[in-house]
């Protein structure tokens, strides 16, 4: 008998009839003879509509108050699945974060999980009952419900399997798994049967849309093996798991690609002690967070070119922040755009082989595509290109890797 924890997002619950098909999984499962929790997102579409409601009451509204109405769309989720479930004939009950309770700081909005208790949900499954918990929120420590932000069920669902010392988490989503790279550009990517936590780690944070950031690296943590499976069609999905669960690494796993980037140069900036921290010191009190960052001196050795970049949400931001600081910073210029994109390769096995980076460069230029920045990790090596030689890219570097599906 395993115990296993069972996520599904706001599409695979969009309706009743799709509450359906997910109580069906679950029924499935239970009777097959193993423990089951599930975690749930609000059905589609109404986390927005019940922040539109906040928007349109206060447009600056109390955060605490925030969270009590975006909140209440996982209350409805998790009782119409305990509902369906109880149809089946499946013993099933309901639990909010306040009556587990799942702790979290006061960070109203983006909380982050601090402590689970796991008296209540252990009651439940060893009771012989599926336990359907609302994902996305949490209790503060004044007994104020807190939400957790953006891709918060993902987290909760990877929280309680650690917590409850699950043996696995499955993530249903409308994708069936992992792919070596978006399909929609390659249509020779192929599904991947397993990948490791700090692969997809990576995937994540450098675009790949399968799993939240903060699920994974929590995952990464705790050891959870978690799986990525589709809601709507029965097949297997990908497992992400310990790198010591992977017997041959490959030297590229998958690209990634992440087309909200832009770029920014300040020309000219004095080249003495502690003015590269003058630079960055006033993007971070403005909440513009920077990524990959180049230096580079000029031929007097008396001034330095820094380029950099952010997100492209905060570029007007960024270079408004920039402007201001000009005559402190004593830079000769600024320039930016928006038009870039950020291409990755990432694979545990670029630890052990040489010639990675060499390809990938080899490999752009073959293409006539000029690369303007670049940064390095111990598995992921990722550049700057203009953002119209995305596909090409993506789809050059997939076949020099080796990664294409045999057809």
């Amino acid at each position: 008998m395993a115990r296993i924890v069972k996520k599904f997002g706001g599409t695979s619950v969009g309706d009743v009839d799709r509450i359906r098909n997910v109580a069906a999984r679950v029924a499935k499962a239970f009777k097959a003879g193993d423990e089951i929790a599930v975690v749930v997102s609000a059905m589609s579409g109404t986390t927005n509509q019940l922040v539109g409601f906040c928007r349109d009451a206060a447009p600056m509204h109390d955060a605490r108050e925030y969270d009590t109405v975006v909140s209440a769309g996982e209350q409805i989720t998790v009782g119409l699945l305990a509902i369906a479930l109880q149809e089946m004939g499946i013993p099933a009950r309901s639990f909010l974060g306040w009556q587990i309770p799942i702790r979290t700081n006061n960070i109203h909005g983006s909380a982050r999980i601090e402590d689970i208790e796991t008296e209540a949900l252990e009651a439940c499954l060893k009771g012989g009952r599926v336990a359907v918990i609302a994902g996305f929120q949490g209790l503060a420590k004044d007994n104020r419900i807190t939400t957790l932000g953006r891709g918060g069920s993902d987290t909760s669902a990877v929280a309680i399997a650690a917590a409850l010392k699950a043996d696995r988490c499955d993530i249903y989503t409308d994708v069936d798994g992992v792919y070596t790279t978006d399909p929609r550009i390659v249509p020779k990517a192929r599904k991947l049967d397993k990948i490791t936590h700090e692969e997809m780690l990576e995937m994540a944070s450098l675009g790949a849309k399968v799993l939240q950031t903060r699920s994974v690296a929590l995952a990464m943590v705790h050891g959870v093996r978690t799986q990525v499976l589709s809601s709507f069609e029965d097949k297997p999905g990908t497992l992400v798991v310990g790198e010591d669960e992977i017997v041959e690494k490959e030297v590229v796993t998958g690209i990634a690609y992440s087309r909200g980037e832009a770029k920014v140069t300040v020309v000219g900036l004095e080249d003495t002690p502690g003015r590269v921290s003058n630079l960055f010191g006033p993007l971070a009190e403005g909440s513009v967070n920077v990524d990959m960052i180049v230096q580079s001196a000029s031929d007097n050795g008396r001034s330095t070119d820094v380029t950099f970049t952010v997100p492209e949400d905060d570029l007007k931001r960024a270079v408004a922040i920039l402007e201001g600081e000009k005559q402190a910073l004593k830079y000769t210029d600024l320039l930016y755009t928006g038009d870039v994109v950020k291409v990755s390769v990432v694979g545990v096995g670029m630890r052990s082989h040489a010639g990675v980076a060499r390809k990938m460069f080899d490999t752009l230029a073959t293409k006539g595509i000029n690369v303007q920045v670049i940064a390095t990790s111990e598995i992921k090596i990722s550049v700057i290109i203009d953002a119209q030689y995305t596909e090409l890219a993506v789809r050059a570097l997939h076949t020099a890797y080796g990664l294409d599906a045999v057809e």
